[in-house]
């Protein structure tokens, strides 16, 4: 497991910046105006900040632009990072800046000279999350990350301002761990047990085992797993933070710790990815445990099923037909297309035990939402446009990308069984948004539902502009937002 950067913040102090070790920052807005740190930057290194700014390379910088002065004479610290940022930025151009200042640090002290920097809790919250490395297996110990100190005029105000942005970060931490574990250490007893810790902040943690899902009717997610040696499991997190009398918003995750694709078997050429497909339990675990950390004042229950698709001589076979907790049959054209099988059965629990005001659920489920969306956005299928219109804000407001695709009762026509009520595939095309409408009929009609397609932003292959390549940790801080702002 990784652990987040220690973050600190104290009392704007100027004679710190000479003996500072490690690396030291200063913001400078595009127009050049130097604020109190720049100048006594600028007097300890002899001017070298004011011929920067006055050059015709300061000419062409952009905001969140991170300029470097090695080794600067005349300070103790191996080098001066100079952000340029507006006086007052918004909370996008503040979390960048931070984050290119945190990929610079190289494990090294970070001392943020802020002085009194609008939203500068927000620059803290980039270096948070750029700051994640995944090294626990690795022979070499990595040098752990070295503190990041924030020097700030209000340096309390800042501080608890930063504090649920921290549990947010932590959260988001949490999420990528989960999704760049290999699958011989993330077995669903493992993502159970890890699940199962987080009762110490307060989550209710129960874990459902094959017996009770067997007596629960949970088929179709059995299914999924009965090739495997690892059994399968439902996670229930619980976290009671609002008035007791209200009904809970669901969060629902995919769980498939390995998918091999089953008896469809998958092409062996990147098939080592699939450790990823257990992404959006990853999600909701990560949310969770932001949720229990920031006390969020609002009643949310993640539920994550958690299962290994294998081949084996007792895997489900293609043409297999197999009941729903529902009671609708599904005819398994496909046992590559397993994720739906999983999320209904635990959608429809999650509905029928907490009858929640709203649920959400999440999938690595579809390479066709890649096709569509690229990496850049997850697909939004929803049966609420209210509801929908309020997550899209969210993860507008949180800079994570989102874009609402359709349903429509036509499609439902490539999914119907000549022997069977449905079939899991509806064939090549329009296969996001077939999926979603096999998922839409598990969803019942008082139900306000969101399905997320994460297939194409859960795990990336370069970086992004608050994550290395790998895991990304996308949804935790969009969710989190949304419970923020229409639940508590």
């Amino acid at each position: 497991m990784s652990s987040l950067v220690p973050i600190g913040f104290q009392a704007f102090d100027l004679d710190a910046m000479a003996q500072a070790e490690g690396r030291v920052a200063i913001i400078i807005p595009s127009d050049g105006k130097m604020n109190p740190a720049a100048r006594r930057a600028n007097r300890l290194t002899r001017g070298a900040v004011a011929r920067l700014v006055e050059s015709a390379r300061f000419e062409k910088v952009k905001t969140g632009d991170v300029i470097t002065l090695a080794w600067p004479s005349g300070m103790a610290a191996d080098a001066l990072d100079i952000l340029v940022l507006p006086r007052r930025p918004d909370a996008d151009e503040a979390r960048k800046g931070g984050a290119k200042l945190a990929k610079l640090t190289g494990g090294k002290p970070l001392l943020v000279m802020a002085g009194n920097q609008v939203r500068a809790e927000e620059l803290a919250m980039g270096i948070a999350l750029r700051s994640y490395d995944f090294d626990a297996h690795k022979s070499k110990d990595s040098d752990a990350p070295g503190a990041v100190t924030v020097s700030h005029q209000k340096a309390d105000e800042v501080e608890a301002a930063f504090a649920p942005l921290y549990a947010v970060a932590d959260g988001v931490r949490m999420t990528r761990d989960l999704t760049n574990e290999p699958a011989n250490v993330l077995t669903t007893t493992e993502f159970a047990d890890r699940l199962a810790e987080m009762t110490s902040l307060g989550l209710e943690v129960e874990v459902l085992e094959e017996d009770k899902l067997a007596e629960l009717g949970m088929r179709t997610l059995l299914s999924v797993g009965q090739g495997s040696v690892s059994p399968s499991k439902v996670v229930v997190m619980q976290w009671k933070g609002g008035d007791k009398d209200d009904a809970p918003l669901a969060l629902v995750g995919k769980g498939v710790v390995f998918d091999t694709g089953g008896i469809s078997l998958k092409p062996a050429g990147g098939m080592e990815d699939m450790t990823m497909d257990m992404g959006g339990a990853g999600v909701v675990a990560g949310t969770m445990r932001a949720l229990a950390k920031r006390k969020a004042k609002a009643n949310v229950v993640g539920l994550v099923g958690l299962v290994e698709n294998m081949p084996s001589g007792n895997a489900t076979r293609p043409g297999d037909v197999v009941k729903s907790m529902k009671g609708d049959t599904v005819e398994i054209i496909n046992t590559d297309a397993e994720g739906r099988l999983v999320l209904c059965d635990v959608m429809w629990y999650a509905q029928e035990r907490f009858k929640p005001v709203g649920m959400v659920d999440l999938a690595t489920l579809t390479g066709a939402i890649i096709i569509g969306l690229g990496h850049e956005n997850a697909g939004v299928f929803s049966n609420n446009d209210t509801f929908c219109d309020a997550f899209l804000k969210s993860a507008k407001a949180e800079d994570e990308g989102a874009w609402r695709m359709p349903l429509g009762s036509k499609y439902d026509e490539l999914l119907k069984s000549r022997i069977a009520d449905m079939k899991n595939v509806g064939g090549r095309a329009a296969g996001s948004i077939t999926a979603a409408q096999f998922l839409q009929r598990f969803v019942k009609e008082e139900t306000p539902w969101i399905h997320l397609d994460i297939a194409g932003v859960a795990s990336v292959s370069s970086e992004t502009s608050y994550a290395p390549k790998g895991a990304t940790g996308w949804g935790v801080r969009a969710l989190n937002r949304l419970v923020q702002d229409n639940f508590e």
